[in-house]
């Protein structure tokens, strides 16, 4: 008689302030921010990778205009990649990649930035040493990445 009793390793996910973390993705960040896209929750951790910056983490994060991470570009700022035809998952490694770096310590954050793009890397949350993608977002004037959003401010006054 065979034995019909599976086994299995039981999974121990660890669970951070962004939520569950996927270690899996270490220097796969397109891969990362695809499977961030499907789970919207948690973060991976050393996504990214840049010797004059070190590891830093792609988080879902919190969507909405003061938000911060993949949940709040992709609802913010992803129809502008997409004008400038990129989608999110290649834009952000390609503003890492390539991005001029400058840091501000007295707001924690490294800027990467580009001719027509900018990438903002938090250093620090809740207290604690932590770099993850905050925003990324085209530097065009609104006029060309957003007409419609101008007109609605023109009819509006503003």
């Amino acid at each position: 008689m065979k034995n019909t009793k599976s086994t299995y390793q039981e999974t121990k996910i660890e669970i951070g302030d962004f939520g569950p973390i996927y270690r899996q993705f270490k220097k796969k960040p397109k891969e990362a921010i695809l499977f961030l896209k499907k789970q919207k929750n948690g973060e991976c951790a050393d996504a990214l990778y840049r010797d004059d910056i070190g590891f830093v983490d792609i988080v879902w994060g919190v969507g909405g205009k003061n938000g911060y991470g993949l949940c709040h570009i992709i609802e913010e700022h992803e129809e502008e990649f997409k004008q400038l035809g990129f989608n999110i998952e290649d834009f952000i490694p390609m503003v890492f990649a390539f991005g001029i770096h400058t840091e501000n310590q007295r707001e924690n954050k490294i800027k990467l930035r580009g001719e027509n793009f900018m990438l903002i890397i938090k250093t620090k949350w809740n207290d604690k040493n932590k770099r993850f993608v905050m925003t990324a977002f085209d530097l065009r004037p609104m006029s060309r990445k957003n007409p419609k959003r101008v007109e609605r401010a023109r009819k509006k006054g503003i």
